[in-house]
């Protein structure tokens, strides 16, 4: 028996028994060397003396267990694996034969396939990165993130899958949307809150749904606070911490459940033969996510669910919001669409204040000042502008010039009024029509009577 053939427990027993034979130990020094009993050791010297080295090696090397799959199941395995999951990990592809009655264990049907020379997927390790322990509580943390992928593999449209997982749990709420729009992160955290609660934070990304590039208004400005996307004002509403990741791997709990989905509900969805995000989103709810959250989820270091309960007002609260100003007309504008407001608010003065115009995700418009919903009604066109007074200084009016039949302006008669100015002049500035300002010294004159 060759040594290569021998584990590293049997080279120990044949050199020793190989000094046993030369004399060189005794049995009684053997068995403390081996660790084995006297007893144990005296069975092995036996079994050396009458079958040489082969003695040492274990009686079972190089035949079946007692427990190893029949061979005709074996094969049978592999050709199901390579007829109905040919792209299917060993781990997943396990699952699957498990349900179908060939129940075998992940390793042993990698080997095989190893045995094979099937090539194995080797997953790229990642560098590392800085640990964060999960949270305590169902509730304490929810990931949110937008999966991008060809989910329906060319049979249907391409759209993205929207995915929400607790960090404490792994409990896992997932919907099809056709793109990754403020609309679908409502609807996201909308059902989460109808299953469970509104979660005390939400973990996003920094896409410009939850972030805002802008520089904010003046108020915001003045107030110190930075400025808001519609999604980030409607969770500051709900009273849900809004995070914002810094890398994707910073919020690898839900990237990492993506890389699961992309693999296992791709392949589920190849095997239900669904190619529309209508029956994905059915199939989703009824089959998938009970199964993955069974398989997956985790028990927290708390039982405690810390989620809140959901406010009445949530849909108006997941909308979209802007002010605007009332115009003189009572008329609001808001995306190119003119409101009238309603002559039963005249007694809120509302012609120059300002107003939020609501538009919810069913459409619906409200638009409420302070608290107060006001009536309205479309108007089918722009209506026409009221000219708006001048604000600041007025400019100084015009002197108005006197026309041609003004007595001013009437030819003066030789001995009537001309007369008086002939007598002399007070040395006052001329009047605007062009006479002295006072014919005489002495204005008195005028009710002297003339000779």
């Amino acid at each position: 028996m060759e040594n290569l053939l021998m584990s590293q427990k049997e080279r120990v027993r044949l050199i020793v028994m190989q000094q046993v034979k030369n004399d060189e130990l005794t049995l009684a020094q053997a068995h403390e060397v081996l660790g084995l009993s006297y007893r144990q050791t005296k069975r092995v010297w036996r079994r050396y003396r009458l079958e040489g080295d082969k003695a040492l090696v274990h009686g079972l090397r190089g035949k079946p267990g007692q427990r190893a799959i029949d061979s005709a199941l074996k094969q049978r395995i592999l050709a199901r694996y390579e007829e109905r999951y040919p792209d299917f990990g060993p781990t997943l592809a396990a699952e699957y034969l498990a349900a179908e009655g060939m129940k075998v264990d992940h390793e042993t049907l990698r080997r095989w396939r190893l045995a094979q020379g099937k090539p194995q997927v080797r997953r790229r390790r990642q560098r590392h990165r800085q640990w964060r322990e999960r949270k305590p509580c169902f509730g304490a943390m929810v990931q949110l993130d937008g999966s991008h992928h060809d989910w329906f593999e060319g049979r249907g449209p391409r759209c993205v899958l929207m995915v929400m997982i607790d960090d404490a749990t792994n409990r896992v709420w997932a919907q099809f949307f056709e793109e990754e729009t403020t609309h679908a992160s409502y609807d996201m955290v909308e059902g989460w809150a109808k299953r469970y609660g509104l979660p005390q934070s939400l973990y996003v990304d920094r896409d410009s749904i939850y972030r805002s590039e802008g520089l904010g208004t003046i108020e915001e400005q003045l107030a110190g606070k930075a400025p808001q996307t519609q999604f980030g004002r409607a969770m500051e509403q709900l009273g849900v911490e809004l995070i914002l990741a810094h890398s994707p791997q910073a919020k690898g709990r839900v990237e990492r459940q993506n890389g699961l989905l992309q693999d296992r509900l791709v392949k589920a969805l190849r095997l239900e033969e669904i190619n529309g995000m209508e029956k994905a989103n059915e199939y989703l709810r009824a089959v998938f996510l009970p199964a993955l959250n069974r398989k997956f989820e985790v028990q927290p270091a708390s039982a405690a669910d810390v989620h809140r309960d959901v406010p009445r007002q949530l849909k108006q609260i997941l909308s979209w919001e802007v002010k605007r100003v009332v115009q003189r007309d009572w008329t609001v504008q808001h995306e190119s669409q003119w409101y009238q407001l309603d002559r039963r608010h005249e007694s809120l003065a509302l012609a120059g204040k300002s107003v939020i115009v609501r538009k919810l995700r069913d459409g619906t418009i409200q638009i409420e000042q302070q608290g107060h919903k006001l009536k309205w009604r479309k108007l089918r066109q722009r209506p026409r502008r009221v000219e708006k007074v001048a604000m600041g200084k007025k400019p100084a009016p015009q002197p108005a010039r006197p026309g041609k039949e003004h007595p001013w302006r009437r030819p003066l008669l030789k001995g009537g009024r001309i007369a008086q100015f002939e007598m002399g002049d007070s040395g006052r500035p001329a009047l605007r029509s062009g006479l002295p300002a006072s014919p005489i010294s002495n204005p008195k004159a005028l009710l002297q009577p003339q000779t």
